[in-house]
C-alpha cells in the first residue's frame, strides 16, 4: 500500500510563501531531506490553481526523478524550460531539489532575464544561499525554511491517520521518541521500524548531501564527528574539544578538518549551529557554540537509547520550535551563568531555560535564578515537563512543554 501524505496539515509554510507569489524574488525553500519541501510545492500548486493559474502555466520538475536525468546541467535545463514556454503569459517554475543541477544558478538567472516567470526552488543544502547564489541573484531571493513536524503538526497527523484516543502525556512521549519526519507519522510504525526509516533518511543525507557534495574521503571519521556532536546535544563545545577528544582516543584529527565536517553537516541540515551571545556586552561570541540536530529521532536511530540525554533532547525540541517561529536563537552568557536560549525576532527578545523536572529547591533556584539575574523587561520562561507546576517567580513564568509547543506564534 502506498501512503499519500495529506499536504493540508502544514499550512504555515504556504502562508509564509503567499505574500511573495508574483513578486520578483526567487522563493528558495530549504530543509533536510524528507522534511516536507516537496509537499509544500504541492500546496503551492493548489494555491496557484485556486488563484486561476492554468495548469499549462506551471512547470514542475523534480530533479531527483530519473525522468529528468537528462537535464541536470544549466544549459539543458534552460533549453527544456524554453521549450515548455509556449505563450506570453506568466509561467510558474517549481524546481524541486535544484542542487542536483550543475551550475543551476546560471539557468535560474537566465530565466529571470529572458522570461516572465515566478520561480520557486527547493533544496536540501543550506549552502544554496552561498556566495555563488548571492553573486548571480543578489537581493532577488527569499528563503523559506522547512522543518520536520512541529508538535502541533504531529497532532494533526495523528488525528488524520489514527482513530484511537491517546492522552496528551502519551502523545508527547511518542513525539519525544519518534521525532517529526512526516513519513513516520503517516503509518503505525513500531519503534524499531521507525528508527530504521529514519536511519535510511539519515544515511541518504550523509551520502548525498555531505560525503558526495563536500568530497569527504574519510567517512568513518565523519561519522565519529557526528556521533560526538549528537552525544553532546545541549553542551557547548569547540573544534578543539572535538580534536582533543579524538586525541584521547588515539585518533588524530586536525581542528580545521573538524570545522569542515561540522560545516558540511550544517549544510546538509543534520546539525544547526547556535552561537553564544554575551547578554551584558550585547555581542556574539566566537567560541564554545552549541549544536542541535534537525530532528531528535536521528539521535535514537543512530545511537540507540539516550534517556540520560533527556535534558538536551528537550532543549533540542524547544530550539527547533523557536526556529519554526522565525526567531534568531543564541545561547546566552551572563557573567559565569548560561541562559539556554536568547531568542530574537523583530527587535524583541525572549529568554528561556529548559529543565527536565523542577524536582528540588536547588533546581528551581538555578533555573529561575539564572533568568532573574537578567536586568531587562523582556519575557522570561522556564520550560519543563512538570505538568502541574504552575508557579511564576518574580515575573519568570513556568510553562509545561506542550503548552509552549502549542502556544500561538506571538
Amino acid at each position: 500500500m502506498v501512503i499519500t501524505l495529506n499536504n493540508d496539515f502544514r499550512p504555515s509554510y504556504l502562508e509564509e510563501i503567499k505574500p511573495f507569489i508574483d513578486k520578483p524574488q526567487i522563493k528558495v525553500i530549504t530543509g533536510i531531506r524528507r522534511s516536507g519541501k516537496s509537499n509544500v510545492l504541492v500546496l503551492l500548486k493548489k494555491e496557484l490553481f485556486a488563484q486561476g493559474i492554468l495548469a499549462e502555466q506551471i512547470i514542475t520538475i523534480n530533479f531527483e526523478s530519473f525522468v529528468n536525468a537528462e537535464i541536470l546541467s544549466a544549459s539543458k535545463l534552460y533549453q527544456f524550460v524554453k521549450d515548455e514556454i509556449q505563450t506570453h503569459q506568466k509561467y510558474y517554475l517549481l524546481l524541486d531539489e535544484i542542487q542536483e543541477v550543475n551550475d543551476w544558478e546560471k539557468a535560474v538567472n537566465a530565466f529571470l532575464v529572458d522570461f516572465d516567470v515566478d520561480i520557486y526552488l527547493t533544496g536540501s543544502n543550506s549552502h544554496l544561499l552561498s556566495s555563488e547564489l548571492v553573486t548571480y541573484l543578489a537581493g532577488r531571493f527569499v528563503e523559506i525554511s522547512v522543518y520536520t513536524l512541529s508538535y502541533k503538526e504531529f497532532l494533526d497527523f495523528r488525528q488524520h491517520y489514527f482513530t484511537e484516543k491517546q492522552n496528551e502525556q502519551n502523545l508527547f512521549s511518542h513525539y519525544l521518541r519518534m521525532g517529526g519526519f512526516p513519513v513516520i507519522h503517516s503509518a503505525n510504525y513500531p519503534e524499531e521500524s521507525a528508527y530504521k526509516v529514519v536511519y535510511d533518511i539519515y544515511s541518504s543525507v550523509i551520502l548525498r548531501d555531505t560525503v558526495q557534495r563536500y568530497k569527504i574521503r574519510d567517512v568513518e571519521l565523519l561519522e565519529r564527528v557526528i556521533k560526538y556532536a549528537l552525544d553532546n546535544i545541549g553542551n557547548t563545545f569547540s573544534g578543539k574539544n572535538v580534536a582533543d577528544y579524538f586525541k584521547s582516543q588515539q585518533r588524530k584529527i586536525d581542528i580545521n578538518t573538524v570545522y569542515n565536517y561540522l560545516n558540511a553537516l550544517e549544510g546538509a541540515f543534520i546539525l544547526y549551529r547556535v552561537p553564544r551571545y554575551d547578554i551584558k556586552g550585547k555581542e556574539i561570541l566566537k567560541t564554545q557554540e552549541k549544536f542541535y540536530v534537525s530532528d531528535i529521532s536521528i539521535i535514537y536511530a543512530t545511537m540507540g537509547n539516550r534517556d540520560r540525554m533527556i535534558g538536551g533532547i528537550l532543549e533540542n525540541i524547544v530550539f527547533l520550535e523557536l526556529k519554526r517561529r522565525g526567531y534568531h536563537v543564541y545561547v546566552g552568557k551572563l557573567d559565569q551563568t548560561e541562559i539556554d536560549f536568547v531568542a530574537e525576532k523583530q527587535g524583541n527578545k525572549i529568554y528561556i531555560q529548559v529543565a527536565y523536572k523542577l524536582e528540588n529547591e536547588q533546581t528551581v533556584n538555578r533555573e529561575f535564578g539564572n533568568l532573574l539575574s537578567i536586568n531587562d523587561q523582556y519575557p522570561k520562561y522556564v520550560i519543563s515537563i512538570d505538568e502541574f507546576w504552575k508557579d511564576s517567580i518574580e515575573g519568570v513564568r513556568h510553562l509545561y512543554i506542550t503548552d509552549f509547543l502549542l502556544a500561538k506564534n506571538n
